[in-house]
């Protein structure tokens, strides 16, 4: 099977085309070349053990602040609810 410039397949007669490209199917490693990995600060243990614990600390600051919120809209859903149900049940909803 032979391909065109623009790297779509092209089928002999017999066979039934599925319009897929041929391209689709190279790694996009070998389209675009490969970009080796360097382990730059996260090679070192002792450099990921500060970026976990940094990335720890980062999820307890925004779980903190979600957990504030959340627990402030429960509670402002409790009062509501609490007021409503009074109310329907001195019949004046």
């Amino acid at each position: 099977m032979s391909t065109s410039a623009s790297g779509d397949s092209i089928a002999p007669k017999l066979m039934p085309t599925v319009g897929i490209p041929l391209r689709m199917f190279i790694p996009l490693a070998a389209r675009y070349g490969a970009v080796p990995l360097q382990p730059g600060v996260a090679g070192d243990p002792v450099a990921r053990l500060l970026i976990a614990l940094v990335a720890v600390a980062l999820l307890v600051v925004v779980g903190k602040f979600v957990l504030s919120l959340a627990w402030r809209l429960i509670t402002i859903g409790i009062v509501v609810v609490a007021v409503l149900y009074l109310l329907s049940t001195l019949g004046l909803v």
